[in-house]
């Protein structure tokens, strides 16, 4: 059993305040694998207190201290590996050979790429008479998510370190065991005592007492676009930046001259990666209508070879969603989408057979969308895609950027060449071309209600830093 019932303050696991805890579910049995603390905002004034009393100090290391740090939370990271990898499936149901090839890989990869981005990066420059300076924005508040729980916090903790930032982590109060695992990490490799605290709890018991205090300087979001805007709303009191990378509906444009059966392929076993629980996934895919009847078959008959299972199974390629909300969450689309005329090729309401124990869906895939409907507006977080004709490119373009969201795109086409030219017409943050995996050094984030701000390598470290120009007589 994991005991997530104490928070990291200061360099000390401390008692909670609140004194409420409540159970860490299993979701590919409903039981219970700990307990989790659900902090307050005394807990988070501690917290804060001990962050700004660090900030003094830690943010006058040099570049090559903080490069020396992050080396030895890299070697700390490795000797826990197989640890966390265990902890995210248990606590979030991602398969256990999933669990350590991504999920646990991620951290480790931005730990290392934080690390070679600061590395290159230039502190302080010259123009003239005048000197411009880069530092640390101050005292950060990090709000993560379940679905990518160590991705997550290192591609914040990591460059807040780096900058030179003091930091309060309020991890998912629905995955908070990789979380407690990585404070072990930082204490193991040596950060002072203050510059990081983690505070279990929820967003109205935790987050908004951490969005709201005056002082923390910096708030870093990571969630939905309902949960981001109060965000964005509890800060703008005490102006502290904010940056927030939100939901996604990302389009998967198909070009008449792609490779069909790789392009299909690639589509679903995409939106299937994770259990569909990613912000990037290519959750519509446009296809012209010359292809359209070749594509839904294709893309029947490689869903039927997806069969979600025990995420403890190293076979197992789809495990659960992360909870019983998400998952009563996705079957009210599901059903809503049928309800608004979208025709179902596989999958649909329900679990799969065998599988009632658990928080499983089927493999759901939609023909016949039209980019009006439910499913293929809102987020749906799940294993669901939805398949949507087009007449033309110029149509196609625009049923892509048709959305509130601005997270990710995907085209696949004959040449890159092709496909670049539609990727610059695409009004999202990323775009994926024929394939493309993530580039953990590239900036990753998205436009219009998709956030703001950019994460990984380079780009992840600016975020948490200040310009300060000084002008010499």
């Amino acid at each position: 059993m994991y005991d997530c019932t104490r928070h990291y303050i200061n360099g000390q696991w401390v008692d909670n305040t609140s004194g409420q805890v409540e159970d860490i579910i299993n979701p590919a049995n409903g039981e219970s694998i700990g307990k989790v603390a659900y902090g307050a905002a005394q807990d988070v004034d501690r917290a804060v207190a001990a962050a700004r009393a660090a900030f003094k100090d830690y943010s006058r290391w040099t570049v090559q201290q903080r490069l020396d740090l992050l080396g030895r939370i890299i070697d700390a990271y490795k000797a826990r590996y197989k640890e966390i990898a265990a902890a995210i499936t248990a606590e979030m149901g991602a398969p256990t050979t999933f669990a350590q090839k991504s999920q646990a890989a991620s951290g480790l990869g931005h730990l290392m790429a934080t690390m070679g981005a600061l590395k290159n990066m230039n502190m302080e420059e010259k123009a003239g008479s005048t000197t411009v300076l880069k530092e640390p924005v101050g005292v950060c508040g990090l709000i993560t998510p379940w679905n990518w729980p160590i991705n997550q916090i290192t591609c914040k903790v990591a460059p807040a370190l780096a900058a030179g930032c003091t930091m309060v982590l309020k991890p998912s109060e629905i995955a908070p065991v990789d979380a407690m695992l990585f404070a072990e990490v930082l204490d193991a490799a040596g950060v002072p005592a203050g510059v990081f605290n983690l505070v279990y709890g929820d967003g109205p018991g935790v987050g908004s007492a951490m969005s709201a205090h005056p002082d923390i300087d910096m708030m870093s979001f990571t969630g939905s676009t309902r949960a981001g805007v109060l965000v964005a709303k509890a800060a703008a009191d005490s102006v502290k930046r904010v940056a927030q990378e939100l939901g996604g509906k990302s389009a998967n444009i198909i070009l008449e001259a792609a490779p069909l059966e790789q392009a299909i392929a690639h589509g679903v076993d995409s939106i299937f990666n994770n259990t569909g629980q990613s912000c990037n996934a290519p959750s519509r895919m446009l296809v012209p209508e010359s292809l359209y009847e070749d594509a839904v078959q294709l893309a029947a008959s490689i869903a039927e070879k997806v069969h979600p299972g025990d995420p403890q199974n190293p076979a197992t390629k789809m495990g659960p969603v992360v909870s019983e909300a998400q998952y009563n969450k996705i079957q009210g689309l599901i059903e809503k989408g049928l309800e608004e005329g979208a025709q179902l090729v596989i999958g649909g309401p329900g679990k799969p057979e065998g599988l009632e124990t658990g928080y499983y869906v089927k493999p759901t895939i939609f023909r016949d969308v039209s980019n009006d409907m439910t499913i293929a507006r809102e987020e749906i977080f799940g294993p669901v895609l939805c398949m949507i004709p087009y007449s033309s490119l110029d149509e196609a373009i625009a049923i892509a950027n048709d959305t509130d969201y601005g997270l990710s795109g995907y085209v696949y086409g004959a040449t890159t060449e092709e496909a670049m030219a539609v990727a610059r017409q695409l009004r999202t943050g990323m775009v994926h071309l024929n394939g493309a995996d993530n580039d953990i050094r590239a900036p990753f984030g998205g436009y219009k209600q998709s956030g703001n701000g950019r994460e990984w390598g380079a780009s992840g470290i600016e975020d948490y830093l200040e310009t300060k120009a000084v002008m010499a007589a």
